[in-house]
């Protein structure tokens, strides 16, 4: 008895989505019957297919979906929070998976690279997220890590999780990035001093910190550019 859900079981054979993929490829299938395959079962009178395919409509893209947080994802019915955890752990892993070739690594020679790498995902969020960019001996991007999220301040922004996180990543050097959810990137003191903290345990530590950016609607700030970086190191 399934209690009315209808899985992929249920479907017709030329609608499975895991069949499509089979016969077909994933290049040859949807977003949403991807996203099905994943999640695996519907709900009573909704298929698999018909569930993911409502959770896309909720966050209008897949872009949108990448950035959704276990609470989102959970309060959508049919969902809940081991469907929510799966369908994270496949979008991280498709993450980890574009990062881990070294030639497949995006460079981060100027502050517009790391923009453009972080915006899409962080332009349209609701909480303050303070996020590292891990970079090799190239500037290439080896991984990004969120070290924290909600208002910043020196108790949730701490030297030893940032660089805890680089020395796992085999980091040479690392850019700061965060959010502001109003869409107005100018700095704050607050920005200001976390940075200065920031950068004197980098250069302790021998893992430089090149910039701190932070994301606006669109538009974003480098405390480099704006000579605000220099004068964080400099300041006791």
């Amino acid at each position: 008895m399934n209690n009315g859900k209808r899985g992929i079981r249920e479907m017709p054979p030329e609608e499975r989505p895991t069949e499509r993929f089979l016969e077909l490829g994933p290049e040859a299938i949807s977003t949403a019957e991807l996203l099905a395959i994943i999640i695996r079962c519907g709900r009573r009178g909704e298929s698999a297919v018909d569930v993911a395919s409502r959770v896309l409509s909720y966050f209008g893209s897949p872009r949108r979906l990448a950035t959704a947080s276990v609470a989102e994802l959970s309060g959508i019915p049919g969902i809940g929070s081991v469907r929510s955890v799966q369908i994270q752990a496949a979008i991280e892993l498709g993450r980890r998976v574009l990062l881990s070739e070294s030639e497949l690594r995006p460079a981060a020679a100027n502050p517009h690279d790391v923009a453009d790498l972080l915006m899409p995902g962080m332009r349209y969020l609701e909480k303050e997220e303070f996020r590292a960019v891990f970079l090799d001996a190239r500037n290439r991007v080896i991984d990004t890590a969120t070290i924290s999220v909600g208002t910043l301040n020196s108790s949730i922004v701490h030297p030893r999780e940032v660089f805890r996180a680089a020395i796992r990543a085999g980091s040479a050097a690392l850019i700061l990035v965060h959010n502001h959810p109003s869409g107005d990137p100018s700095p704050s003191p607050e920005d200001l001093a976390i940075t200065k903290r920031l950068v004197r345990a980098g250069s302790m530590l021998g893992i430089e910190v090149l910039d701190h950016i932070i994301i606006g609607d669109n538009v974003y700030v480098s405390l480099r550019e704006k000579g605000l970086l220099g004068s964080a190191q400099q300041q006791e």
